[in-house]
Order: structure tokens, then C-alpha cells, then sequence
């Protein structure tokens, strides 16, 4: 039977790896436990913050907004470059927290700082390319032109499964637009939160920026609930699930306030006749049971041509079998464990609704290590067929449960692909150029994220990150995302010395 570490070994890992940050241990120690899904036992306890925490936190950080945002964004871009170094030094001390707290494998705890690392370059280049335009004024002796500054406090509540790199998506680029942070982490992951900020206060302090540009409170939905109200908050960045997406954007909006919401993802991969099945099978496999299926982008569904899927769903369910379930920590390990009880009793509810609406469980399901670590949730899993897409189907569960449905025409699959509440991400595996740029096109997937022969999961952050439909619409990480973080201001200089009037108007005096 596979061991896993004590209580005692993960302990003090954490405690390690989080003072190489910066943390100060004995200032953030309290009585609230942190459980590792690793073992299912405490890994620390800590003290949680309230309400009033957090807008003591908000006047701070709009305090730091009147200094930040008249520095010019280059100088605003150095205060990034020293987070992203520091990030490149404390790589694997980040990663141990992360695999800890929220049980990822240690590649993909490592990918996620990577994926910080990564996003501060990006933000560096950025500093130096907030770019406005100019427009062609219809009046002569006038200059149009669009402007972005500053918008203000950029508030993030992130979810425990991408626990650092959401916060750092939204603060690289918050930062370098000349916006402070406000931070609400999963109250799952605070040590990997404290340390993030620890090292960020650190690049703050040796770069001479403004010491509260950087704020993080750890506590519960209460704290949330704060940042959610606060009309200091000038954009919200919230990632979760579509019901809490359902609270928030109304009370954002009701303040007039601006937000971004990552919310629900339904992934479907379309498998046609002319896959390479192979290939598709190695991106099925990773993308639906990587992080054991708790990515927002996690391949939920398999669409395959009725011609292929009995060959795809041998390889599939044969390459399930192999694959190394256990702790995160061991070498060779691709899924680790459930984030909780409550995940692991989702996943068995979805299961059994499938059952009833007539799915094939063609492979795992089934817990494993419950021996060995009572309080941990390791799953083998699961690959269950289907003939229609049932209600249960179009639900996320956010657990490895991959859904396999058959189709006969490329409209049938694009239809199948759309017909879910969620809009995040999709992709076809095909060799027909016809069908990609089918998928790919307007009539084609109706999801923010549409891939050809790789899967749904592993975004890069050069492209904006974000859904469409019930998964809220907002776009973060790369490409134009920025523009959401500053105000834009559209300037008309006139130099003519006379002052004649847009669409010929008169009104002489």
C-alpha cells in the first residue's frame, strides 16, 4: 500500500518552506486549522481576519492609489520584475505550499509558480505598452485621441485550486496599470497566500513603492461579503463557482462597480473520424484528470464520432488504469487527492445520477488510500458513457468524472458542445482543416477558449483568460485583459482658435 507523509513531515515542510517566504509565523498563527488533503490532517492553524479587516484594508490601499498611479507605468513595471525574480527564487518553497495545502502534483505546483513567474514578464513588457490611440476628428484643428489611467483598488477572491496564480494574474497586471491589491484567498490555502504577499511586500519595500500597494486577508465568506460591498473596490476580480458569480456580479453592479468573474467550466472535447487518437488521448487524459479534475478547465465531456469512440474509450479507460494515484509529494504521481469530503461525496452523488440516467461507468470511481489516511480523499478516475447528454451531464462537478457521448454529424457535435450552461473552454481533435475552422468560427464553439488537437486545460497567459454564458464573461492574464484595470478617457484637443461643432451643428452667439 502507498504510504504518505505524517502530520509531523507535512508540518514541518510548511512551516519551512513558508519562512524561507517572509512569513512571520507567530504574527499569523491562530486557531483556525489548515487541513492537507494529503493526509487529511492539520497542517497549521492560523488566525482569520474579519470584515473589518478587510475595509481597514480597502482605505489603506486607496491611501497607496493617490501616490501609485501618477508613477510612470515603466517604474511601475520594476516593482514586477523584482516580485517576478523573487517568484524564480522561491519557486519550489511556493510549490511545496501549494502541493500541501491544496494537494497538486509536485509538476503541477511548480507549473502554477511557473505560470506566476510567467505573467510578471508579461506585465514588465506591458508597463511599457498601455498604449491609447488617436482618432480622426471630423472638426479641423482638432485632435481625438483615447487615454487609460489608473482605475483604483483591484480586489481578488480566489478559489483553493489555482490558489497563487489567479492572485497573480490579476496583481501583476493590476500593479504595472497603477492599481493597488486588496486579496481575499481561499481560506484552503492561506499559507501559500502569506507567502505570495510576503514576497511581494518584500520586492515593495526594496523598491521603494508604496508600502500598502499589496493587502491580504485571510478569513471567511465574511470577508468576501466585505470586498463584494466596499465602493472602494473600483473592480473585483472573483473566481468560484456560477452560484457565488450569481451573488456577486448583482451586488458589484448595484454599486456601480466594475467586475470580472471566472466562474463555471462544462469542457467538451470533439473526437472526429480523422483524430489522431493517439494524440487526443493523451490531451483527453491530462485534461480531465489533471489536478484530479478540480481545474476550472477540466475536460468534463468526450464528444467522438460514432466511427472512433469504442477505439477512443479503450485507450482512454486503458491509459485511467495506469495512471499513479497517491501523494502529491512522490515522484511519478499524476492524480493526487480530492480537496475534501464534501468533493469526494459530489463526485459519488454525479456518479450515481448518472447511473440512473442511464450512463456506463466504463472505468474508476473509486476511493482509494481511505486506509491509510481516513481524512483523505485520493479517487481513481472516472470514465462513465453516455448516450444522450442528460441533466447530470450538463452540471459541473468538480471532480474526475469524464462524461463519453457519441455524434454522427459536425453539427450534432458543435451543437452537444454548446449545450451546457458553462461557456469556458473546448477543443476538436481532428485532421480536417474544414472541421477546425468550423469549430473555430462563428457558427462554430460558443466558448471563450476553443483549442484544435490539444485539450481544454493549460492555457498560456499570453491569451486573455476567461467564458462566456454562466462562466461570467471576464477576461484576465494576457492579450488586451489590462484594459479592464484602467479607466479610459476620450480627449478632444482643439488648436483651430475657432470652435465649430461635431455633426454641423450651429449655435452661434
Amino acid at each position: 500500500m502507498t504510504s504518505l507523509p505524517t502530520a509531523e513531515d507535512l508540518s514541518r515542510r510548511a512551516r519551512e518552506a513558508a519562512e524561507r517566504c517572509g512569513v512571520d509565523l507567530a504574527a499569523s498563527a491562530g486557531d483556525r486549522p489548515v487541513t492537507s488533503p494529503v493526509n487529511g490532517e492539520v497542517l497549521i492553524s492560523v488566525r482569520w481576519q474579519s470584515r473589518s479587516d478587510a475595509d481597514a484594508a480597502v482605505r489603506k490601499a486607496t491611501e497607496a492609489f493617490g501616490e501609485w498611479r501618477t508613477v510612470p507605468a515603466p517604474v511601475r513595471g520594476a516593482l514586477v520584475r523584482r516580485l517576478g525574480e523573487l517568484l524564480r527564487e522561491h519557486k519550489e518553497d511556493l510549490a511545496t505550499l501549494v502541493s500541501l495545502e491544496v494537494g497538486k502534483i509536485t509538476s503541477e505546483a511548480l507549473g502554477e509558480v511557473q505560470e506566476m513567474i510567467d505573467i510578471c514578464e508579461f506585465a514588465v513588457g506591458l508597463s511599457r505598452q498601455l498604449y491609447g490611440r488617436t482618432i480622426a476628428s471630423e472638426r479641423p484643428g482638432h485632435r481625438l485621441s483615447e487615454s487609460y489611467h489608473p482605475l483604483g483598488v483591484v480586489g481578488v477572491i480566489s478559489a483553493f485550486n489555482f490558489p497563487v496564480a489567479v492572485w497573480s494574474w490579476n496583481t501583476a497586471i493590476a500593479l504595472v496599470c497603477g492599481d493597488p491589491v486588496v486579496w481575499k484567498p481561499s481560506e484552503l490555502a492561506p499559507l501559500s497566500a502569506l507567502a505570495s504577499a510576503a514576497l511581494l511586500d518584500r520586492a515593495i519595500a526594496e523598491t521603494g513603492a508604496p508600502a500598502n500597494l499589496s493587502q491580504v486577508v485571510i478569513g471567511g465568506a465574511d470577508v468576501g461579503e466585505a470586498l463584494v460591498g466596499n465602493r472602494g473596490i473600483a473592480l473585483l476580480s472573483a473566481t468560484g463557482s456560477t452560484r457565488m458569480g450569481r451573488a456577486v456580479g448583482p451586488r458589484v453592479a448595484d454599486r456601480f462597480g466594475r467586475s470580472l468573474l471566472e466562474l463555471g467550466g462544462n469542457n467538451a472535447a470533439v473526437v472526429t473520424p480523422s483524430a489522431d487518437l493517439d494524440l487526443a488521448t493523451r490531451g483527453i487524459v491530462f485534461s480531465a484528470a489533471g489536478t484530479a479534475g478540480q481545474r476550472c478547465t477540466t475536460l468534463r465531456r468526450v464528444i467522438a464520432h460514432e466511427s472512433v469512440i469504442a477505439s477512443l474509450l479503450d485507450r482512454v479507460a486503458s491509459a485511467y488504469r495506469s495512471l499513479p494515484i497517491g501523494s502529491p509529494l512522490d515522484a511519478g504521481t499524476l492524480v493526487g487527492p480530492l480537496i475534501s469530503d464534501s468533493a469526494y461525496k459530489s463526485m459519488q452523488d454525479a456518479l450515481l445520477a448518472a447511473r440512473q440516467q442511464g450512463g456506463e461507468i466504463i472505468a474508476g470511481g473509486s476511493r482509494r488510500l481511505a486506509e491509510a489516511a481516513p481524512g483523505a480523499f485520493y479517487v481513481e478516475p472516472a470514465i462513465v458513457r453516455m448516450t444522450e447528454q442528460t441533466d447530470i451531464v450538463r452540471q459541473e462537478t468538480f471532480a474526475p468524472i469524464l462524461f463519453v457521448l457519441p455524434y454522427s454529424t459536425i453539427d450534432q457535435a458543435i451543437a452537444l458542445n454548446n449545450d451546457v450552461p458553462q461557456g469556458l473552454s473546448s477543443s476538436i481533435f481532428t485532421s480536417d482543416l474544414g472541421e477546425a475552422e468550423r469549430f473555430l468560427g462563428p457558427d462554430g464553439s460558443d466558448c471563450g477558449i476553443a483549442n484544435v488537437n490539444i485539450g481544454t486545460s493549460g492555457a498560456e497567459i499570453g491569451g486573455a483568460f476567461g467564458g462566456e454564458k454562466e462562466t461570467g464573461g471576464g477576461r484576465e492574464s494576457g492579450s488586451d485583459a489590462w484594459r479592464a484595470y484602467m479607466r479610459r478617457a476620450t480627449n478632444t484637443i482643439n488648436f483651430s482658435g475657432a470652435l465649430p461643432l461635431a455633426q454641423g451643428v450651429k449655435f452661434d452667439i
